[in-house]
């Protein structure tokens, strides 16, 4: 009597298992919950469909002060507190920028910015120094277009 052996079925589904567990962590990374800003009354739909684009979030950290998030690569705020540190931060973030932009054409270099609500503007101007010290030719801000009703 032959028999089917199912050792290297079983190998291949587990390794396809481990596969999409591994993918399916690196796409949810790169989704930061943010309060963007809404009801912005000039707020333009996104650039031409194809272009591609680096996203620099700016969030609360849970302890309390600030983070920064370029695609999944995340940086605290807090490791870098004090005059000339921040010049480091934005040197880091410059940097990460570059990297998610340097396999792109020149002209189409641009950065979407998300910038939580609850984030006051003196932690914010980092992000905008480390895009301007980058090699990004433009940016984008991130709202939500007509979330709520107009109340005017």
């Amino acid at each position: 009597m032959q028999s089917f052996n199912m050792t290297p079925i079983i190998d291949i589904v587990f390794l396809l298992i481990i596969f999409f567990l591994v993918v399916c962590q690196f796409i949810e990374a790169e989704n930061f919950p943010v309060a963007v800003p809404d009801n912005c009354r000039f707020a333009a739909e996104s650039t031409e469909p194809g272009s591609a684009s680096t996203t620099v979030t700016v969030m609360k950290a849970p302890d309390g002060g600030t983070a920064f998030a370029v695609g999944s690569e995340k940086v605290s705020a807090a490791d870098y507190v004090g005059g000339w540190q921040t010049q480091l931060l934005v040197g880091k973030l410059a940097r990460l920028i570059d990297v998610r932009l340097n396999d792109l054409p020149v002209e189409n270099r641009v950065v979407t910015l998300r910038i939580d609500g609850d984030v006051c503007f003196a932690r914010a101007q980092y992000a905008l120094a480390g895009v301007a010290a980058s090699t990004a030719t433009d940016i984008q801000l991130a709202v939500l277009k007509n979330k709520r009703p107009d109340t005017e």
